[in-house]
């Protein structure tokens, strides 16, 4: 058996973050990912916006950890070079009520976000002309970033620093013991005193493979699909486009790559069961394309027909379910569930990316490494 320091399992976006900031601070780090490549789930099928922090109560998780993450984000690309674009977003009200706008302004600002603009029908209109909105609540500082090239820095820095990542490596189980911590994966094994469960989709089920793991503490999982359509030809919109929110998400909104090509989405499917590997789990159903054509109408009635075509999907790890208030992360140390130097990431979806190295420092402080 073999001994190291620590152990993150899972290489997206905030496990690759975690071991950073572990082998930075001179922690022997290893990285084990189920995947052939990194990044490979949730943090490679989303919106790859850099959220400003403007939809969760004041006080969670979300909102303290995407406001702080957002500025040590915009730094970390600009000392590593990676591609953003803060292009701003206009949250749309299609008819004259701005009472959710002003709301969402107020839990903005509640939360620290403060550039923040409220616009009446003919300011939306100079900005985007072909946008239909009665009002809007414009958020210059959102933006766009190359989501595989911050992975990529991301790994480069911790493996710099001494980590070692692992692919196609599935993790079989473990057993928690006095001060230590045992995994199995592929006929390996290996003992550590610190373990992060940054397994995205899969962390539920991580957690509950480890012998000793108190079942109390286990979380119910819950996991939303959502469907994107890319538009053929060139968007005429230079910012991102949202609707107000909806039940289990942002609503289907628009956004851009770094090239300038627009997506639309995500919807929400909830899924019976958890997802497996199988490529299809990620198939669009063109039918669901209907939908998308009369949502996005609602802000853009020159929406050409046909224009929409089956994209990619993304499957979201969520602590609550449909009709349920939207939930907040799940940073789970041993505070809160008794085991020495396990810490849990549970429903880690968006604000995930723009988060992920806020999220990473209080998973150190969750393990009391300095």
């Amino acid at each position: 058996m073999e001994q190291v320091a620590a152990v993150v399992i899972g290489a997206g976006v905030v496990g690759l973050a975690c071991a950073r900031a572990l082998a930075r601070r001179g922690i022997e780090t290893l990285i084990l990912e189920r995947h052939a490549r990194i990044g490979s789930e949730t943090s490679a099928r989303n919106s790859e916006v850099i959220h400003a922090g403007l939809y969760y109560p004041t006080g969670s998780l979300k909102a303290r950890l995407c406001v702080a993450g957002r500025r040590q984000l915009d730094e970390y690309c600009r000392r590593q070079h990676i591609a953003t674009h803060r292009c701003g977003k206009l949250v749309v009200a299609p008819s004259g009520d701005h009472s959710q706008l002003l709301a969402l302004r107020a839990q903005g600002e509640a939360n620290g976000v403060d550039d923040l603009r409220l616009l009446d029908g003919d300011a939306v209109h100079a900005l985007e002309p072909e946008l239909a909105a009665a009002a809007a609540l414009h958020s210059p500082s959102t933006g766009l970033i190359d989501s595989h090239a911050l992975m990529l820095a991301l790994l480069g820095d911790a493996e710099r620093a001494g980590a070692t990542l692992v692919l196609r490596c599935r993790l079989a189980g473990g057993t928690i013991g006095v001060g230590t911590i045992e995994l199995c994966a592929d006929g390996l094994r290996w003992q550590s005193s610190l373990v992060i469960n940054a397994a995205g989709l899969s962390a539920p089920a991580v957690a509950a493979s480890l012998a000793g793991f108190p079942t109390a503490s286990l979380p119910r999982p819950y996991f939303a699909k959502g469907n994107y359509f890319a538009l053929r030809g060139r968007p005429p919109f230079s910012r991102l486009i949202y609707p107000l929110p909806t039940d289990g998400g942002l609503g289907i909104h628009l956004t851009l790559d770094l090239a300038g090509q627009a997506r639309f989405g995500p919807d929400v499917e909830w899924l019976d069961e958890p997802p497996g590997d199988g490529d299809g789990v990620y198939r669009v159903d063109p039918a669901r394309g209907a939908a998308f054509v009369n949502e996005i109408r609602r802000y853009w009635p020159g929406l050409p027909d046909d224009a929409l075509t089956p994209a990619f999907a993304g499957i979201r790890p969520k602590l609550v379910g449909p009709g349920e208030p939207a939930g907040d992360f799940l940073i789970q140390g041993p505070a809160r569930h008794g085991i020495a130097g396990l810490v849990n990431l549970f429903g880690i979806e968006s604000p995930g990316l723009t988060a992920s190295l806020a999220i990473a420092d209080q998973v150190l402080k969750e393990l009391s490494v300095d």
